[in-house]
């Protein structure tokens, strides 16, 4: 994991006035309940475990982790003014200078311009501001500590810091409503430590915190210009050409030398089995349009992005394209020759990475302690196998489909903006997918209804169905699908499995957030539910980042990119909600630079294998997943009773009709509870040895339906 951490303090001499190492004014512990100001119990200087210091008091800032050189830069005007930009960013220094410039006199939304994946730490004077991302992948962390704020890109260090327990209403929010801002809020699994919003800056000021947006949203009552829809593509071309720019202008990684050859393995084995990616370059190569097209433009833009010279199999200019093919499922024949036919270009190396039962989502329920839970914790063993052929940078397609598609709900956008003649295309392919001639006016319902809807009375909608378990069965088809989605709010699926307990806290929850003053979305509901989906997806993957993180390898997520984010947001609904739509842009996108050899069927919408994998998993892996339910630390908490979830997982991996993704989450959060409360030492020195997150174990507080809160 790699994180930046740091804090704002009061005015100088207000943490206890005690003069420290080297002459600076630093607060001393006093005995009391929290630390005060840099010095720990034993008068070592507190900071974060393998950290390199960027700047220091009176606000100091540390980068935690294996940076690359040139990951990390800090631009100086002066003494008091500075910048600090750590990722991948495609900015020169006089570009960050300027931005710097900018906002020292308030304009944030520069600094988040551009190219790249990175976060903007900027400090002018006593007033320091820390951008987050629009997707949610470079989230922003922030806990009152020590009488001012403590910051972090990461939530888990800041746990540390304060001692935090768990909190359990999010735990709970996080299974009964994920796709639902307004049950998550601003809270993380942690008591105390809050999250920024994407596309919000945390912004202090001795202390004082404030959370200000940089992007306007598009307004609920006035409906936005017409885009043009050729200028709107040509603008998402350039996003994606200029974030794989970015990338491929970044200096070259060689990861650690190979120490020698193993008998019975060629280099790609050895450093496979040692957890070493390639020098270079590489790409995720699955025979979808997203991966394919990142695969082509990295390989067709200057800049040699293959192997580097002299290191691995000496290609050069060649771009390692890497495509899993599971051997347990047979549904991806197409997918994996249109890769196939995508590898012959002669700037491409394929490598194929097949799969049996070793890699099924649940076959490896072991792994690394990440900063929050996420689904993708049962599928991280299946991700690193592939990963593990890849490159030392390698790219993947990720949110391509969050940032491109159009979420149903959007048919209700275009309702309200009269635009009922672009209703046509899509319901017809509904139609065609179910077959029945009563969909067109099922789904024009449900879109005029939620058209209709204000968005407190659908908060509160799921409110009262939480309250009274209201769960209506798995939707079946893209046709059921569609019409779950068609509403402000929705169950997750792992709701039905809770505790009416933990239903009826969520259900406070909503109703709170539904009955504060002022409190609302202030968008349309298409653009609203489809901005959390893109959230939601942009924080399982850093989860699956750090849960099959290969050692020396960066992943790369272009489509996630704050330029590519905001330029896939100006596509016009009336082009996006059409059938085939992303696969569309996407080949436009490749033709605009030059790339028009495609091979026949290319875009064409895959048939999931997913579900196959994840049921065949839990079949395989049914007695080790029965035994970590035994005496489950959810159960503990209140939220689930074992025995109903030893029972929903027997029967699907029987094959009943039960929510797949409902069961990952379950066993994700407890895998996650387990690895959290078996760890041992601290992100922090100067810190007595019970300074960590949860010190206390599950010891659930008193519930808001109880409390009467």
């Amino acid at each position: 994991m790699r994180w930046l951490v740091g804090w704002s303090s009061t005015a100088a001499g207000a943490l206890g006035g005690a003069v420290g190492h080297g002459g600076r004014d630093e607060g001393r512990y006093d005995g009391g309940d929290t630390y005060g100001g840099q010095v720990g119990y034993d008068g070592e200087t507190l900071h974060p475990v393998g950290s390199q210091l960027l700047w220091g008091d009176p606000d100091p800032l540390w980068a935690v982790g294996d940076w690359r050189p040139d990951e990390v830069r800090v631009v100086k005007a002066d003494p008091q003014t500075r910048i600090a930009v750590l990722g991948t960013c495609g900015a020169s220094d006089e570009q960050l200078r300027v931005g710097l410039f900018a906002a020292r006199g308030g304009a944030l939304r520069h600094l988040t311009a551009w190219p790249g994946s990175y976060t903007a730490v900027v400090q002018v004077g006593r007033r320091i501001t820390v951008c987050g991302d629009l997707a949610g992948a470079r989230p922003v962390f922030h806990t009152p500590w020590a009488g001012g704020t403590a910051y972090a890109t990461a939530a888990l260090p800041l746990a540390d810091l304060i001692e935090a327990n768990l909190d359990f209403g999010h735990l709970a929010a996080l299974l009964a409503a994920p796709d639902v801002p307004a049950a998550l809020h601003d809270s993380t699994p942690y008591d105390g430590v809050r999250r920024v919003p994407p596309g919000h800056a945390l912004i202090l000021r001795a202390g004082a915190r404030e959370i200000a947006g940089y992007d306007p949203v598009a307004s609920l009552a006035v409906a936005a210009p017409p885009a043009d829809p050729d200028a709107a593509v040509d603008a998402v071309r350039d996003a994606l050409v200029d974030a794989v720019r970015a990338r491929l202008s970044a200096p070259r990684h060689v990861p650690d030398i190979d120490p020698g050859p193993v008998p019975g393995m060629g280099p790609a084995e050895r450093r496979a089995a040692r957890g070493m990616p390639v020098p270079g370059i590489g790409a995720d190569l699955s025979g979808g349009p997203a991966s394919g097209t990142l695969a082509l433009l990295a390989a067709g833009l200057p800049g040699m992005p293959g192997t580097v010279l002299g290191h691995g199999t000496g290609a050069g200019e060649r771009l390692l394209a890497v495509t899993f093919n599971d051997l347990t499922t047979r549904a991806r024949e197409e997918e994996l020759q249109r890769a196939g036919a995508l590898a012959a270009n002669p700037r491409l190396h394929h490598v194929v990475v097949t799969g049996a039962e070793e890699t099924l989502p649940y076959a490896d329920l072991d792994g690394p302690l990440t900063d929050e839970p996420g689904p993708s914790l049962v599928t991280a063993a299946r991700h690193r196998a592939r990963l593990a052929a890849g490159s030392a940078d390698h790219f993947t397609g990720y949110g391509a489909r969050q940032v491109l598609d159009a979420h149903p709900a959007r048919l209700a956008d275009l309702l309200m903006d009269r635009k009922r003649r672009h209703l046509v295309r899509p319901v017809a392919a509904l139609t065609k997918a179910d077959g029945s001639v009563l969909v067109p006016a099922r789904v024009y319902g449900a879109a005029r209804r939620l058209a209709r809807t204000p968005y407190r009375a659908g908060v509160e909608n799921l409110a009262d169905r939480l309250l009274h378990r209201s769960f209506e069965d798995d939707p079946g088809g893209a046709v059921g699908a569609s019409l779950a989605a068609l509403t402000w709010a929705g169950p997750g699926p792992a709701a039905r499995w809770l505790t009416g307990e933990a239903l009826a806290e969520v259900s406070v929850l909503l109703q709170n957030s539904a009955h504060r003053a002022g409190v609302g979305p202030g968008q349309r509901p298409g653009d609203y539910r489809a901005r959390a989906a893109l959230t939601r997806h942009a924080a399982d993957l850093r989860i699956l980042e750090q849960a099959a993180e290969i050692r020396s390898q960066r992943l790369h997520a272009p489509f996630l990119d704050n330029q590519v984010v905001r330029a896939c947001r100006a596509l016009p609904e009336t082009l996006r909600v059409q059938p085939g739509a992303r696969a569309a842009i996407l080949r436009t996108v490749l033709k605009g630079a030059g790339i028009t050899d495609l091979p026949p069927g290319w875009g064409a919408p895959a048939h999931g294998t997913t579900a196959t994998a994840a049921r065949n998993g839990l079949r395989l892996a049914i007695d080790p997943l029965l035994t970590l339910f035994d005496a489950p630390l959810l159960a503990e908490a209140g939220l689930i009773e074992a025995r109903v979830v030893r029972k929903a997982v027997r029967a699907a991996a029987s094959g009943e009709p039960l929510p797949l993704p409902g069961l990952a989450d379950l066993i994700s959060l407890e895998l996650w509870l387990h690895r959290l409360l078996s760890r041992r030492g601290t992100c922090w020195t100067g810190t007595p040895g019970r300074a960590r997150a949860v010190p206390a174990g599950i010891a659930p507080q008193r519930r808001a339906v109880s409390s009467g809160g």
